[in-house]
């Protein structure tokens, strides 16, 4: 089940995100919760591969939305540094980015299923 201690220990920045939620924590874990049926990351990582660098610049910087959001701190870090790198349509392998991106995610989704 997940707690405020979970998030806690994850890296979040539990306080901004109750702040943000008026200090409601049962809506911010709700909120949190809703994160397993996001469908940014895959949308991210296909755009990526197809170089629609455009469609992937979109998934990245809705994503960024929902972590900030949620102060997620450490699935975050790493959106946000590919959102900037799309943003400013950056000629590089974003592979090395997508797999700390991906590696984050599947981390936090973890913990929504444990």
């Amino acid at each position: 089940m997940l707690t405020i201690d979970t998030l806690r220990a994850y890296g979040a920045n539990v306080e901004e995100g109750l702040t943000r939620c008026m200090g409601m924590e049962g809506f911010y874990l709700g909120l949190v919760g809703k994160i397993r049926n996001d469908n940014h990351v895959r949308r991210l990582e296909e755009s990526v591969r197809a170089g629609d660098l455009d469609s992937a610049f979109e998934a990245a910087h809705a994503l960024k939305g929902v972590l900030a959001n949620l102060a997620l701190t450490p699935a975050l870090n790493p959106v946000s540094e590919i959102t900037e790198a799309l943003r400013a349509r950056r000629e590089m392998d974003y592979e090395p980015l997508l797999l700390k991106v991906r590696t984050e995610w599947d981390r936090l989704t973890a913990l929504l299923d444990a």
